[in-house]
């Protein structure tokens, strides 16, 4: 699978994102909200990540959404945009806020791990085919999108809708279904999730997932539900991945990984597959760049695998030194790769090693 899309058009860029972002509370210190004092500041958005990380790495990318007409949306505005990333397409709203959620430290499987939205109701829920800027959406290479939209809204669900239906000159699709549980009270997730993975091109989903929404246990058996897709994308966890692409199958272990945050890994992941992917790498080199980005995200606090860089008034930020140096772990001999250990910091080595200590 190659990521091919109209070039000739200068508002054309590498990959479109289209989802809701929120501001994001995260905890000064590890407690139940009711205890914590203080919390910081940040950004989240499966999509939003996802455009993040790739202007960061010197790709061109979109934001699009809906926020509110005040404080908190300008800050998700002026943040995204910091990225490099094209926010021109993003409506801002009079009527309705933006999303904000607060969460604690820490795992987010654990039991004591609480989260509290206040995104019903925001200016991204409100997204439909009739307000949202269309050929920007569809002036790029791949489109990005996400389960996580659909489960906003009766509108945002049509919109998707829209964007997967078959048409002449499609960008190459890219859907994570990103299933979320509590966004889908009235059960309907299981079904819509499976009809826009199976208008996608691509389609990112972890097996456990997977299980949990359809029921299919095993890569195989994820396929053989969804064998429309071009490209399959399987998470197995810290097993590995499996990619099912072109009559292909190809599995990739994951590497060892010192976690300080598991947040943000899946959206890595997507786009260091994505940014490999817009490169024309082979599928292996896909796949291990899907896990090194996602290890860069794991080895950090928050849900960003990699800080922003200056704004670039020219369009994406230069490719950053920490690409080169996983183009080169992407590159190892299986043995090497099985050895590979990640830990803080390993996107600042200023050498590619076989190993990269934990400071």
């Amino acid at each position: 699978m190659t990521a091919t899309g109209p070039r000739n058009d200068p508002d054309v860029v590498d990959v479109v994102a289209l989802g809701e972002s929120m501001v994001t509370f995260l905890p000064s210190r590890p407690g139940r909200l009711a205890d914590v004092p203080t919390f910081d500041r940040a950004i989240g958005g499966a999509e939003s990540n996802v455009a993040c990380v790739l202007a960061a790495a010197g790709h061109s990318a979109r934001w699009i959404s809906g926020v509110g007409a005040d404080g908190f949306g300008d800050h998700l505005v002026e943040t995204i945009g910091a990225y490099g990333v094209d926010v021109t397409a993003v409506r801002r709203d009079p009527a309705r806020h933006t999303g904000v959620y607060f969460r604690t430290a820490g795992d987010r499987a654990a039991d004591a791990h609480e989260v509290a939205y206040y995104r019903a109701g925001s200016a991204a829920s409100a997204m439909a085919a009739g307000n949202v800027d269309l050929t920007a959406a569809r002036a790029g290479r791949v489109l990005h999108l996400t389960g996580i939209t659909a489960a906003l809204s009766g509108e945002c669900r049509g919109l998707l809708r829209e964007l997967t239906a078959p048409r002449p000159g499609r960008p190459l699709v890219s859907f994570d279904v990103n299933h979320r549980p509590g966004l889908w009270p009235d059960g309907d997730g299981p079904h819509v999730l499976l009809e826009l993975a199976r208008g996608a091109d691509l389609v990112f989903v972890g097996a456990d997932e997977a299980q949990e929404v359809w029921g299919p246990h095993g890569a195989e058996t994820v396929r053989r539900a969804l064998p429309g897709p071009a490209t399959l994308v399987v998470k197995q966890g810290g097993h590995g991945v499996t990619v099912f692409d072109a009559g292909h199958v190809t599995f990739v272990p994951a590497p060892h990984v010192d976690v300080v945050a598991a947040v943000g890994a899946g959206d890595a992941f997507a786009a260091g597959f994505l940014s490999a992917t817009l490169r024309d790498l082979p599928m292996k080199a896909r796949l291990r760049h899907g896990h090194l980005w996602a290890a860069a995200a794991l080895t950090v606090p928050g849900d960003l695998a990699v800080p922003s860089p200056p704004a670039s008034r020219g369009g994406a930020a230069q490719r950053p030194a920490w690409i080169a140096h996983a183009d080169h772990l992407a590159a190892l001999d299986d043995g090497a790769w099985d050895r590979l250990r990640l830990g803080p910091g390993w996107t600042q080595a200023a050498a590619a090693t076989e190993e990269v200590p934990t400071p």
